[in-house]
C-alpha cells in the first residue's frame, strides 16, 4: 500500500495536511469534532493553568512550533541543546535512578537503612538530612537539643558520613544530598571519604542541594 503523500490537502480523508493547511484543518476539527464534544461534556472550567502561572491551550499542533530551528533549539537526545535529554537511548537503554528519601538518627542506622534500600533494588541514594545538619550546627550543640536524628540523620563531622556510608561503592551507586547553607561542606565531606576510600572524585555522580531560600519557605 502506498501510504499518503505528506504535502497533500487535508480535509478529513486520512490524507496528511501540509503545515500550511494546519490552520484550516484546526477549524475543521472545531467545528465536526470538537464542538460536538463540548455540546455533550463541557470543559470542567475556562482555563486550565499549570501551577508556573503558564495556560494551556486546548490543542497544540507543529504551527506552535513553526518558530524553531530544529539543529538549534530541539537537537537529538544525547547532544546540546539537549531539550530530548542527556541520554542517547533515554529510558531504553537505562531507567532513572530510583532512591527513597531516607534519613534517620544516627549515621550507622542510616548506613544500614541504605544497604538494606539498595538490596530491594534501589538504584540511588537519596540522603535526609536532620535539622542541626541543614542549619549548619553539630549534633551535640545547645541549640540542637531534642532534635538529633529527627526527620533526617544527624552528620557533623567527617567520621560521620564515613560512617553513614561505609560499605557502599560510591564510584557505581549515586548520591543526591537534599541540604542547603552547609551543602559545601557536606559535599567536601563526601569527596573526602571516598577518597580515603580509594575512590576518586571523577568516579562520584549525584546530585546537591543549594538553594538557601528552601530554608525560608519550605523546610519541614
Amino acid at each position: 500500500m502506498t501510504p499518503p503523500d505528506v504535502t497533500s490537502s487535508g480535509s478529513g480523508s486520512g490524507e496528511k495536511p501540509r503545515l500550511s493547511d494546519l490552520d484550516a484543518e484546526r477549524a475543521r476539527w472545531e467545528r465536526e469534532t470538537l464542538a460536538p464534544a463540548l455540546e455533550k461534556h463541557p470543559e470542567r472550567q475556562k482555563r486550565f493553568i499549570t501551577t508556573s502561572g503558564q495556560e494551556v491551550e486546548r490543542l497544540y499542533t507543529a504551527l506552535d512550533n513553526a518558530h524553531l530551528d530544529y539543529d538549534r533549539d530541539i537537537g537529538f537526545p544525547g547532544e546540546y541543546p539537549y531539550t530530548r535529554g542527556i541520554h542517547a537511548t533515554m529510558h531504553r537503554g537505562r531507567l532513572w535512578t530510583m532512591r527513597m528519601f531516607a534519613g534517620f538518627g544516627s549515621a550507622r542506622e542510616t548506613n544500614a537503612r541504605f544497604k538494606y534500600l539498595l538490596s530491594q533494588g534501589q538504584t540511588g541514594l537519596s540522603t535526609a538530612f536532620d535539622l542541626p545538619t541543614l542549619y549548619g550546627y553539630d549534633s551535640d550543640s545547645p541549640t540542637a537539643a531534642g532534635e538529633f536524628g529527627e526527620c533526617g540523620v544527624g552528620v557533623s563531622s567527617l567520621e560521620d558520613m564515613s560512617i553513614l556510608f561505609d560499605g557502599i561503592p560510591l564510584d557505581k551507586v549515586t548520591t543526591s544530598m537534599t541540604i542547603n547553607s552547609p551543602a559545601a561542606i557536606i559535599w567536601a565531606m563526601y569527596i573526602a571519604n571516598a577518597e580515603n576510600n580509594g575512590i576518586p572524585r571523577e568516579k562520584l555522580g549525584g546530585t546537591i542541594q543549594n538553594d538557601i531560600m528552601k530554608e525560608f519557605i519550605a523546610q519541614k
